[in-house]
């Protein structure tokens, strides 16, 4: 007789998504796996948008289905929330802006014991939000190497591979009670952090090239921007915590900000900054215009044309977060970093 599958627990966080959070419960409760060894707890942020009566009206047919609440609003409150309620002795986070294949939390489950991994995951592939080219070219420019360089969850691996992070996690719950849970000072990035943190205890973590979920992305530059700027804005404060850069490229996008703010103020008063400035931004403007270029051949002229104004969009919004952090932490010292924003708890 075969032994019986661990029970897993799978979070999903969420706040205001209406338009998306039905779909993926759908997709979550078509998994293969045996639907008396899981349950599903939506912590919801105080959604005020009709999230929570979706939600709630899925617990009323789907017993598997919960909904927790999550006063404080932000990410990282609601995956400890969940992982403090969560029956399972594995647990799964799951976004609400991401479709799942019914194969999903099986092949990751499993991959667990199998591979010897401490949390592992499958690649994002990202979907545009409409079918307007904007929104197709910002989904061609986040699984795209010069959009997020190489971040494998995105732009895919071949083989599975021992990877910094990962987009989600497949985890078992007493990891948690060994390095701790996820930090709330990082409204963004606290996956980032808890991965590196997971590294640094010795643990690995797995990315598997043939487990997939599908990725609705934002539709608008102004967005995408915001977002991007608070990722930078809290990477560095996640270096502080673990004392280190867990991957060199967080650190492309400020230092071409960088390069390029500096050369072109000094280009007026010295010849070689405006020799350096427009060497600089020739060589960015060249490679975004090649590589839209080559994405015009499968994606058309349109999201080609959206595509170069996608890129730079990403690069600057990123680098100019990662600055204003790295000033202020100079600054005012310790000062906790949610003054952003309100902050969606999706991505």
């Amino acid at each position: 007789m075969p032994a019986e599958r661990p029970f897993v627990t799978v979070l999903v966080p969420c706040r205001n998504e209406r338009a998306y959070i039905a779909p993926c419960l759908d997709s979550i409760l078509a998994t293969q796996y045996p639907p008396d060894r899981y349950e599903v707890l939506v912590v919801d942020g105080r959604s005020d948008d009709g999230t929570r009566d979706i939600v709630a009206a899925y617990a009323a047919r789907h017993r598997a289905v919960r909904l927790v609440d999550n006063p404080q609003r932000i990410t990282p409150t609601a995956l400890n929330s969940g992982i403090r309620a969560a029956a399972g002795e594995i647990v799964v986070r799951m976004d609400a802006h991401v479709f799942y294949p019914p194969e999903y939390i099986p092949r990751l489950v499993a991959a667990l014991d199998a591979m010897g991994a401490d949390n592992v995951g499958g690649v994002l592939v990202t979907r545009p939000a409409n079918d307007r080219p904007t929104a197709r070219a910002i989904a061609v420019a986040l699984s795209h190497p010069f959009g997020v360089g190489n971040s494998y969850f995105r732009i895919g691996v071949r083989a599975p591979r021992w990877v910094d992070t990962i987009a989600f996690f497949c985890c078992r719950k007493e990891l948690f009670g060994r390095i701790g849970l996820f930090d709330e000072e990082l409204v963004r990035h606290q996956d980032g952090e808890f991965n590196g943190r997971l590294i640094k205890h010795g643990g690995r973590i797995l990315l598997l090239p043939d487990v997939t979920s599908y990725y609705y992305a934002r539709g608008s530059l102004g967005q995408v921007s915001r977002m991007y700027f608070q990722y930078g804005y809290f990477k560095p404060l996640v270096a502080r915590k673990l004392g280190r850069i867990m991957s060199a490229r967080q650190m492309i996008p400020p230092a071409f900000v960088v390069a390029l703010a500096a050369t072109g103020l000094s280009a007026p008063w010295l010849p070689v900054a405006a020799v350096m400035f427009a060497a600089i931004a020739g060589a960015y403007a060249a490679t975004v215009l090649t590589c839209a270029g080559l994405a015009a051949r499968r994606h058309g002229i349109r999201c080609a044309l959206a595509l170069i104004a996608v890129f730079p969009v990403l690069h600057v919004s990123y680098g100019c977060g990662f600055l204003r952090r790295l000033v202020g932490m100079f600054r005012v010292g310790r000062q906790p970093a949610r003054d952003v924003a309100e902050l969606p708890l999706s991505r």
